[in-house]
């Protein structure tokens, strides 16, 4: 099963960053039934994440004008429900075509998520080509060039082992990400493809109905 190699429990220097967790039939929290969270942030003082498959009916332009094209070029073109904390705080994943989106300008040095830096309007790198962004500056001024960005309002947070606790406990798969995991044109189905592709085990559950009295 993925994350019983050490990988995927925290443990040592392997951490989750860049990496899926896929809630299982033992998560009790209604936020993250059948939810795919993407994990942006996580060292030994705790882990955030957003949902990438709970899209709304908000519409980008109702909340953020400027980035109403760059959404269209990620369609649906709505907000996400990232989280169910600080739901008034929006984080923006965008993808930029050029090279080297994978390591920043310059070379620099990646600023986490909420850091002054990155408040600032650097791009910080998190998988392939795709990065989060300051949505405060508008995008013909971010640092690189971008093609699409989806923006989440409110996102998954940890605080210092509770991640790993629940990993143990069997709440969460960790799998590999993959960008068009991001912007995946059926956000409904991302939690039937992901464990999908997994194979075996995993691959039989996701053909599960989302409640027993399904079939």
């Amino acid at each position: 099963m993925p994350g019983d190699d050490g990988e995927g429990t925290g443990g040592g220097s392997s951490l989750l960053s860049a990496r899926l967790l896929v809630a299982s039939a033992r998560m009790g929290d209604p936020n993250f039934e059948r939810g795919v969270i993407l994990v942006l942030d996580h060292s030994y003082e705790g882990a955030l994440g957003i949902v990438l498959n709970r899209p709304t009916g908000l519409g980008v332009e109702e909340v953020l004008g400027p980035w109403h094209d760059q959404a269209l070029q990620a369609p649906p073109g709505v907000v996400f429900s990232g989280g169910p904390v600080s739901r008034d705080a929006v984080i923006g994943l965008a993808r930029s075509p050029v090279a080297g989106a994978e390591t920043g300008r310059a070379g620099t040095v990646a600023p986490a998520v909420g850091s002054e830096a990155h408040r600032s309007g650097r791009w910080r790198p998190v998988l392939g080509q795709l990065g989060t962004v300051d949505l405060s500056v508008p995008p013909e001024d971010q640092p690189l060039p971008l093609a699409g960005a989806r923006l989440y309002s409110g996102y998954a947070g940890w605080s210092t082992g509770q991640l790993e606790e629940e990993i143990a406990e069997g709440a969460w798969y960790v799998t590999e990400a993959i960008a068009q995991d991001v912007f995946c044109v059926q956000p409904e189905r991302l939690w039937h493809d992901v464990l999908k592709r997994q194979g075996g085990e995993l691959a039989v559950l996701a053909a599960f109905p989302p409640h027993p009295s399904v079939n």
